[in-house]
């Protein structure tokens, strides 16, 4: 009850931007007004379960429920009292839904979480949070197979080790706040802080809360470390770690991305050539090397033939277009394996190594696009593992050109089209 009870503080600090203007104050009346309730509520609780000497049953009725039965009796006011209290453990649940997602987006914005768990969602709310959250409590709540008893002591470690950084963490913003003079303000990493005259007072509190809140959670954890304790006490170091896994990789990222010290002349420049992938010619195929042909002039349609008929009908099929496919060189490589995308890959990276080092080439992919959304798991398979060899490969420029398939029960021409389609 206690951790509850903190939990319901901490929820209402972590909150202080969701309130209406004046925020700080209107967050300490609420957290004033809650504190009030929540003491009347177990001061209250408390003095009637050791007066009428209720006892708490494992596995069994709750101590609340005993006293409205011995209070109220069986009848409705009984029945309302439980359903009122399930109705305030769903709010209670409902907690860490509207605070993991704002303090995972707080992370997000400073580099230890993946960006996109800083935005918000079609509802303005933060979705990715929300969405991470249910799926790592359901993951929880299947593990301990819904037993709020096996559960408990994660809850509780968690609680009060989070209290005890949270009391240590404003213990030293009191110290900042009392090297300041009377009136000189100063802005940290997190906030703009202001001399305060009790900065002594409210230190020495935090201290005292940051002491108390830490020896119980060494209790905690020497009591109930086999009973589920060593899992919290494994796990977040190691969620820390990838916290700042995350961050490192951020501040590569910006040290890469920085145009500090750059000029022009240091970009990399781009290859008068455009490299087409193709499985065969058809309209697909033929509006790539269109769309190619606008934006280079040294294009090369490129072709894995894996038989010597796949061979013969290319070429057959090239010959057609002769206005389209002048000036393209057509490559056609025969290739006795079905992994076709081996060679189309050596063959890019030949070009850019050896014909073209140190410049960006690009490589235009025709990409079918179907209307039916079943039908795009039939297509597109090839093209998508090429993409992703092709990122990972330096100095190479993917680009998409889609070609829309119409809906089959509206194409006019799928009964008269004899050609195969790749």
């Amino acid at each position: 009850g206690g951790c509850t009870a903190l939990t319901g503080i901490e929820a209402i600090s972590n909150g202080v931007k969701a309130f209406k203007a004046p925020e700080p104050q209107n967050a300490a009346k609420t957290m004033v007004a809650m504190g009030i309730v929540a003491m009347t509520l177990f001061i209250g609780i408390t003095f009637l379960s050791t007066r009428m000497h209720l006892i708490p049953v494992e596995h069994g009725e709750s101590i609340l429920s005993q006293l409205t039965r011995q209070v109220t009796g069986t009848g409705i006011i009984y029945y309302w009292v439980q359903i009122f209290t399930a109705l305030i453990l769903f709010l209670a649940a409902n907690t860490g839904y509207q605070d993991f997602p704002r303090l995972s987006s707080y992370l997000a914005k400073d580099g230890f979480l993946p960006r996109w768990m800083q935005n918000r969602g079609d509802r303005l709310v933060f979705s990715s949070g929300i969405v991470v959250l249910a799926v790592v409590s359901s993951m929880i709540v299947i593990i301990f197979r819904a037993d709020e008893i096996a559960m408990l002591p994660l809850y509780a470690l968690g609680v009060m080790l989070s209290f005890t950084l949270s009391q240590a963490g404003m213990s030293r913003l009191m110290g900042k706040i009392g090297q300041l003079k009377p009136g000189e303000t100063d802005v940290t990493n997190v906030t703009e802080i202001h001399y305060e005259s009790t900065w002594r007072w409210k230190k020495g509190l935090n201290i005292v809360g940051a002491i108390t809140t830490g020896i119980v959670f060494i209790i905690l954890t020497a009591t109930k470390f086999v009973d589920g304790a060593w899992i919290v006490i494994l796990t977040i170091p190691i969620i820390v770690f990838i916290f700042f896994r995350i961050n490192k990789h951020y501040q590569v990222v910006s040290q890469t991305l920085s145009t500090k010290g750059l000029s022009e002349d240091d970009l990399i420049d781009v290859a008068n050539i455009v490299i087409v992938p193709m499985a065969d010619v058809h309209r697909g195929t033929l509006q790539a090397l269109q769309y190619a042909k606008r934006i280079a002039t040294d294009v090369r349609a490129v072709c894995i033939a894996t038989t010597p008929e796949m061979h013969a009908r290319v070429e057959r099929r090239w010959a057609r277009f002769p206005r389209l496919t002048a000036g393209i060189e057509l490559v056609i490589i025969d290739y006795d394996y079905r992994n076709v995308l081996t060679p189309l890959v050596e063959y890019i990276q030949e070009v850019t190594r050896e014909e073209f080092p140190g410049w960006l080439i690009t490589v235009v992919i025709p990409e079918f696009v179907p209307v039916e959304r079943y039908a795009k798991v039939l297509h597109n398979q090839t093209a998508n593992l090429m993409r992703r060899q092709l990122h990972s490969c330096e100095n190479v420029v993917v680009i998409d050109v889609p070609y829309h398939i119409p809906p089959v029960n509206q194409s006019e021409e799928v009964d008269a089209a004899r050609d195969k389609v790749y």
